[in-house]
């Protein structure tokens, strides 16, 4: 599920290619909070109850906290927070009714350790951990879980994004923004998406059914050696 149904059908046509499944998606906005109700409706109706549900929002843009404004904290407030819990209130009741659910929240590890230039990433994403802390135990009861996966420095394009702001904000260059960040991470290197998804597979498992109310941390051990 995503924004851009182009996308969209280029990542599903490019796992299908990979892994002969056949991939199915639906457009839809996290940040519209509004057609959360509308949005698990089509997916339902189209694929059946859902046992799963990943939530991975995008990024706002990396910033200062005394560089945002109060409609840049309502827009994140709506992409990160609102939007997430509205569309997982309603995967939630029709799990609770069958007795078994996943919900997994793709968080950073901004929520363990904050980063200046992230601000909003920052004190939107912890406010959402915080909730899913909530939910985890209003419902474990009822075989659902709910966790959260905190990925650090991951080689995708919004890595690329936030190493480029870092070295435009210092005066150098984008090698040396990288170099910098790695440095802190005691595997020396940035982690690949696979490695995050592996551990929302885990959660996502029977196996994980005792696992609920936790955060994750796919890092490389930058913050379980520094926070």
């Amino acid at each position: 599920m995503g924004r851009t149904e182009e996308r969209l059908r280029a990542t599903a046509s490019e796992l299908t290619a990979k892994n002969g499944r056949d991939v199915r998606w639906a457009v839809g906005d996290l940040g519209d909070a509004d057609a959360a109700d509308d949005l698990v409706a089509d997916v339902e109706d189209r694929f059946g109850e859902l046992a799963v549900l990943v939530l991975n929002t995008g990024g706002p843009r990396p910033a200062r906290i005394l560089d945002l404004d109060a409609d840049d904290w309502r827009d994140g407030a709506e992409l990160l927070l609102v939007g997430p819990l509205a569309v997982a209130r309603n995967v939630v009741v029709g799990m609770q009714e069958r007795g078994f659910g996943r919900v997994v929240l793709v968080t950073g590890t901004a929520v363990r350790q904050p980063m200046p230039e992230l601000a909003l990433s920052t004190v939107l994403r912890s406010a959402a951990t915080a909730a899913m802390k909530l939910l985890a135990g209003e419902v474990a009861a009822d075989g659902v879980t709910v966790n959260c996966v905190a990925p650090g420095p991951v080689a995708t394009d919004r890595r690329a994004q936030i190493v480029a702001n870092r070295a435009a904000t210092a005066g150098v260059s984008t090698e040396q923004a990288d170099a910098d960040d790695l440095a802190v991470v005691p595997a020396g290197r940035a982690g690949e998406p696979g490695e995050v998804a592996a551990a929302i597979a885990f959660l996502a498992s029977r196996d994980a059914g005792y696992v609920t109310g936790t955060v994750l941390t796919v890092d490389g051990g930058r913050t379980e050696t520094t926070w």
